[in-house]
């Protein structure tokens, strides 16, 4: 039945609670994308970095996974093919709804990370400037997530699964960040059936075959349920 590769942003999330950097009143409206989303930023206000993923943690602590994370889980358990979720979120509700094996290709809020040595541990739910690296003792520990200007994680086996899909569906993505604004490219070059679900269309809808807008809940969930033959997963 073929490879199904799965790409989700901020917008699956969105019915859980979790804002989009987009919101308006959201935590990413009250800062600047270069003050809490770049190295720079976290170079001049570790404190202020600190803070806001701090409160970004403790949201999606208590978030629990919408019906589309439920459905995409569905989807890797009963596809007779293969299945892959990679995301751009940082939170772990696509975990909390069953699915396996999810490539958080821009980190996750759960990781903590030594920007010395490279270190990775799980992240108190509190995190703040000099803190020591349980491995090299540095005072250099951040949050595991990717910012903008750093390169992205998994991106060789990322662009492997593209290059291997039969179906690419990007669900709740503005495609406006590469490199994952790239991938529909990636998979229109391999011929695969490419569809994209959002409550709007993207800046990159006209490289989908195929549009589908609504909430994230309905859209998913219905498609899902095509794919897997079935009235509705």
């Amino acid at each position: 039945m073929g490879k199904i590769v799965i790409l989700t942003g901020a917008g699956i999330s969105a019915e859980s609670g979790l804002g989009t950097f987009r919101d308006a009143g959201g935590l990413w409206a009250q800062h600047s994308i270069e003050d809490v989303a770049t190295p720079e930023g976290f170079a001049r206000n570790p404190a202020l970095v600190h803070g806001f993923y701090n409160a970004r943690r403790q949201q999606a602590a208590v978030a629990q996974p919408n019906a589309a994370h439920r459905a995409l889980s569905r989807l890797q358990s009963d596809w007779p093919g293969e299945v892959v979720i990679v995301t751009q979120n940082v939170d772990s509700l696509h975990e909390a709804g069953g699915a396996r094996d999810v490539l958080h290709m821009h980190g996750t809020l759960a990781g903590a990370l030594c920007a010395a040595c490279g270190h990775r541990w799980p992240a108190p739910d509190t995190m703040e400037p000099g803190e020591l690296c349980p491995r090299c003792g540095g005072a250099s520990t951040r949050p595991d997530v990717v910012w903008f200007r750093e390169m992205p994680y998994y991106m060789d086996r990322i662009m492997d699964h593209l290059a291997g899909a039969d179906i690419f569906a990007a669900i709740g993505t503005s495609g406006q960040v590469y490199p994952a604004a790239g991938f529909v490219q990636e998979a229109n070059a391999v011929n695969a059936h490419t569809v994209e679900m959002n409550l709007d269309r993207s800046d990159i809808a006209s490289a989908f075959d195929e549009t589908r807008l609504g909430p994230a809940t309905q859209i998913v969930v219905d498609w899902v349920a095509e794919q897997l033959g079935v009235t509705r997963a």
